[in-house]
């Protein structure tokens, strides 16, 4: 789970922000103990701010990070794709990235100092027995790995001046590096960011990675046998019954109440006009009921909030299935509120989310904060130079906010600022309406 993230010279991210998992208050099902740390970790994470405040470059820097590692072995070799603060000293300072996350019981720490042109400096580092103990430690070519980690002695031919050490260091059969690697490369961006996050658009050249619409395909027609429920209720002897990965994708499909019975994926034959041409051609229905009835729709007929729910199935079965992140960048500007507030209570629920899978999103909707803690919820401001600052709501200026608190009312009534600032002189003097 992650514990921590940091980042710093990020697009609108100038000066070093972080996002803390760690709860403040405990004893609830969304607050996972941690024993080992000594601390229980969050399965939510809320940001919200006006628009332009940087929500999205701050969960954009952690699926950066996540695409870096993946990627900087083979798509690196002319410069690294890296957008820093614009303004000020941005574009003449390293960008730095911290995460910190447990993984298998285990507190891992991974830091990235770099630029456009190579890395500055890189480490990770685990906490065996609350001591920290270095795995490897790289400063520009020079790499240093802990005793006994003979196996990563290759990592060092692999390395360029733009090629992350963790890159390479995955490639070979060491738990300690390829666990912790596996687990950042678990992320999934869903939402708004998806439809830009491509070559040139929000991660500039970068090559993200993001969940589609194939992946809960896949769950609908696998084949694979029957395997522990994630949704079905306890027979009476509280066992849980087996299902396989198409009951439990229908049955998070039906979580929404969205009138949908089944689904049907086949094949049909499509002529091509003036060719006289056809091809198979795979297509995708939706059963929806209507009292006793019930019919197949394609799927380009159903609403854009069935098709994103449907489109996120994939992914977050994934995640609940293996403990990993899920990004979802505006949140309400791809689910009704109503669909939004039962996807929190998936991770909330330790029956649904049994691996502590994190889900950390973007949101303008105010009505969620009914659903959220006061230790899920981030904001976001526009400082005068730019730049973005972010704070925890628990701990806003300083100021404890009561846990009994009604945040929904409390924010909109700008008790914790992060409000868009509306002025509309200069408009109503434009239209010539004022002098």
């Amino acid at each position: 789970m992650l514990i921590r993230f940091e980042a710093s010279n990020y697009r609108s991210i100038a000066k070093s922000v972080e996002l803390s998992m760690v709860a403040v208050d405990h004893g609830r099902e969304a607050a996972r103990e941690a024993p080992y740390l000594g601390e229980s970790l969050l399965t939510l994470a809320a940001i919200y701010g006006p628009n332009a405040s940087g929500k999205s470059n701050v969960v954009g820097a952690l699926a950066w990070l996540r695409d870096a590692v993946e990627d900087s072995m083979r798509f690196w070799e002319e410069d690294i794709p890296l957008v820093p603060f614009a303004f000020g000293s941005g574009p003449s300072k390293p960008s730095e990235f911290v995460v910190e996350a447990t993984v298998d019981g285990v507190r891992f720490e991974y830091i990235l100092e770099l630029d456009e042109s190579r890395i500055l400096y890189e480490g990770l580092f685990h906490y065996p027995e609350k001591k920290r103990r270095r795995i490897f430690e790289r400063e520009g070519s020079d790499l240093k790995l802990q005793r006994g980690l003979g196996a990563l002695s290759g990592t060092r031919e692999l390395l360029t001046e733009r090629t992350l050490a963790l890159s390479a260091a995955r490639r070979f059969d060491e738990p300690l590096v390829s666990s912790f690697a596996r687990d950042l490369l678990r992320i999934q961006v869903l939402g708004h960011m998806n439809r830009r996050g491509r070559p040139g658009g929000f991660f500039g050249r970068s090559r993200a990675r993001f969940s589609s619409r194939a992946d809960t395909v896949r769950w609908f027609e696998s084949p694979d046998g029957n395997q522990p429920s994630l949704f079905s209720l306890a027979d009476e002897e509280g066992k849980w019954p087996n299902l396989s990965r198409r009951e439990q994708a229908l049955a998070l499909l039906r979580l929404a109440d969205l009138g949908i019975e089944d689904v049907v994926i086949d094949e049909q034959e499509v002529a091509y006009a003036g060719s006289g041409e056809t091809r198979t051609q795979r297509r995708l229905r939706l059963v929806h009921r209507s009292g006793e009835n019930s019919a197949p729709l394609d799927f380009s007929v159903e609403s854009e909030g069935t098709k994103t729910w449907f489109d996120l199935i994939g992914a977050v079965l994934i995640a609940l299935q293996s403990g990993s992140i899920v990004i979802f960048d505006e949140l309400d500007a791809s689910l009704h509120p109503t669909l939004s507030a039962e996807l929190l209570r998936v991770f909330q629920s330790a029956v649904t989310n049994p691996y502590g899978a994190q889900l950390i999103f973007t949101s303008h909707d105010t009505s969620l904060l009914n659903h959220l803690n006061r230790d899920e919820v981030w904001l976001t401001e526009k400082r005068l130079d730019g730049s973005t600052r972010l704070g925890g709501l628990a701990e806003f200026a300083g100021e404890r906010v009561r846990k009994s608190q009604n945040l929904e009312n409390a924010y909109l009534h700008g008790r914790f600022g992060a409000l868009p600032q509306v002025d509309q002189t200069e408009f109503l003097r434009a239209l010539g309406l004022i002098g």
